[in-house]
């Protein structure tokens, strides 16, 4: 069934509104293209060619035969030349060498990763070598070095556990809806990105955010660890149960961890108070929790008050 060209303005104009809600909202032709026609138009073309082929004539000469218990060779094939280079297929170089393959951690990655911690001293030359370091295979996957932010001279300093995508992005920690919760809980007790530093347990996005392995963890620690020492805050807070159980050497849960001070000892012996406290990421996920993670802040404050 064909409608009716529109012939009065209200039937136009109810037309074009059909098209803009279709999607159509601009004209590329001053008349309309049958698109039917053409794709006939080009099967009826292809239809010649698409015939098989005759066979070809048969050579009236004998056929020659074998001698008795010989079996016939075959003919080889030629093989047919690279026109750019005149190669055969026998000749051809080997494929170009690939991206550097993932590493598997291992305890010599491990060692390594400690032994470049150690001879950071400063948190540029920590950053360096841990631009530096293919000994997590992290690295390969993810597309910036998440390293830090805020002020390294602040008496505050929070460690989660991994990037996100938006944080993988733009090579921030906690730029993303969590970020802006932390940045909310900060304000919340007269602090922000200017008077805290802000870091990871591990430094690489873990592809599809999933949960870092235990070796991949201990790949990261030394340099997250070196990175506490050179900051040396006043009080750290964990956010999460993975950076509460990395930094302060426990397995408990991050229910029964939070609100309790803890302490972190640096390599060098110095011992940061430390409050475990509710990921924001899991806040967002269990709103009815962040009063706990208040008192926690709460809690934080009040010791940079005494400390002060």
């Amino acid at each position: 069934m064909t409608a009716a060209s529109p012939s009065t303005l209200a039937e136009i104009a109810e037309l074009l509104a059909f098209y803009a809600s279709a999607g159509v909202d601009e004209a590329l032709e001053d008349a309309p293209v049958n698109r039917f026609a053409e794709a006939a138009a080009k099967s009826a073309e292809r239809r010649p060619a698409e015939r098989a082929p005759a066979a070809p004539p048969r050579d009236p000469r004998p056929e020659s035969r074998p001698a008795s218990g010989q079996v016939p060779e075959r003919p080889q094939a030629p093989v047919p030349a690279t026109p750019s280079s005149g190669l055969d297929a026998r000749n051809i170089p080997d494929a170009p060498a690939r991206m550097p393959a993932a590493t598997v951690p291992d305890e010599a990655q491990a060692l390594l990763a400690r032994q470049l911690a150690a001879n950071a001293s400063t948190l540029e030359e920590l950053r360096q070598h841990m631009a530096g370091f293919d000994g997590c295979n992290l690295k390969f996957t993810a597309k910036n070095l998440v390293f830090a932010d805020g002020n390294p001279k602040a008496e505050l300093m929070l460690v989660g556990e991994a990037p996100g995508r938006d944080e993988d992005l733009e090579g921030l920690p906690f730029v993303g809806r969590s970020g802006r919760l932390l940045d909310r809980m900060l304000a919340a007790i007269g602090l922000n990105r200017n008077s805290a530093y802000i870091a990871n347990v591990i430094p690489w996005r873990p592809p599809g955010n999933r949960t870092p392995t235990p070796h991949e963890t201990e790949i990261c620690r030394p340099f997250i660890e070196r990175q506490i020492e050179l900051v040396n805050p006043k009080v750290l807070i964990n956010l999460g149960g993975p950076s509460a159980k990395t930094l302060l050497n426990t397995s408990e849960g991050i229910l029964r961890l939070r609100g309790n001070w803890r302490v972190h000892t640096t390599a060098s012996g110095i011992a940061i108070p430390a409050m475990p406290t509710l990921h924001p990421a899991y806040l967002l996920r269990t709103p009815a929790h962040k009063k706990l993670a208040w008192r926690d802040f709460l809690e934080v404050k009040a010791r940079l008050k005494a400390i002060g």
